[in-house]
């Protein structure tokens, strides 16, 4: 089982993924954000995207209804069908869904975020949550019935409600459920970087202890996706690939040892 993330950023080359991908074994999942195609989208519609920032110096969009209807837009619609397409250009008969979608993925809200605004600490609600349980059979018939599954948020909360959350996180769950023997996360970066502003700083192996390391000097969306990533490394044996998804050919270059790899 292979678990494809393929990042938010305009500049992946999805279709060089893709191409890769025929070459591995399946079954394989897909899973994807849109964050470029969701700013630009709120641009156009004049929806200014308000960002939080927690106590701990993380930052996050928040999560209301028309930031949800944002999401909807770009990562459910435009961005989730163009990929859906370029998968049926190359002969995968991929599925596109969110976690709305047969209830495939349903989340717990989150109570609130602390943060400081102003000077002043308050705590902040919002439509977002974490990813916590599968619609299992369903997704286990689109692999035995040799469908691609091509899955984005937003997830459903305990209510029923549509809920923003991160695509990592769904990765950790995923691969809880299926047991990947690899995960791939492709980014606009060479790998994981020691040094953010240093593309010649790479980490080319990463043991999980060294990963906690990594945890505790990063912030924002990589520092989000360290926390997945010692999630998933909690159920051996599986390989995790952080690799340059801009490249020609993505995932051989992952493979021949171009990014990051963490192995548990």
């Amino acid at each position: 089982m292979n678990i494809i993330k393929i990042g938010g950023g305009s500049s992946v080359n999805v279709g060089g993924i893709l191409d890769d991908l025929k070459k591995l074994e399946r079954p394989a999942v897909i899973v994807h954000g849109a964050n470029a195609w969701r700013d630009e989208l709120a641009g156009h519609l004049n929806r200014p995207i308000r960002r939080l920032v927690s106590e701990s110096g993380r930052s996050s969009v928040y999560s209301d209804d028309s930031l949800l209807d944002l999401q909807l837009m770009a990562y459910a619609g435009l961005r989730n069908k163009r990929i859906v397409e370029m998968c049926q250009q190359r002969g995968f008969n991929a599925v596109g869904l969110t976690g709305l979608d047969g209830g495939l993925v349903r989340a717990r809200r989150n109570p609130g975020i602390r943060i400081v605004e102003n000077n002043r600490k308050r705590l902040v609600r919002d439509l977002s949550g974490k990813p916590e349980a599968l619609n299992f059979p369903l997704l286990d018939y689109l692999l035995k019935s040799n469908y691609l599954p091509v899955i984005t948020v937003p997830f459903l909360d305990e209510r029923g409600n549509a809920v923003n959350s991160e695509n990592d996180d769904l990765v950790s769950l995923l691969h809880r459920e299926l047991q990947a023997q690899r995960i791939f996360f492709f980014i606009e970066a060479p790998g994981l970087l020691r040094d953010p502003l240093n593309n010649s700083s790479i980490i080319h192996r990463l043991t999980p202890p060294e990963l906690e390391t990594e945890i505790t000097r990063s912030d924002g969306r990589m520092g989000r996706k360290l926390h997945a990533l010692k999630a998933i490394l909690a159920i051996p044996p599986v390989t995790v690939f952080i690799c340059d998804g801009r490249l020609e050919h993505p995932v051989q270059h992952a493979l021949n040892g171009s990014g990051t790899c963490i192995s548990a």
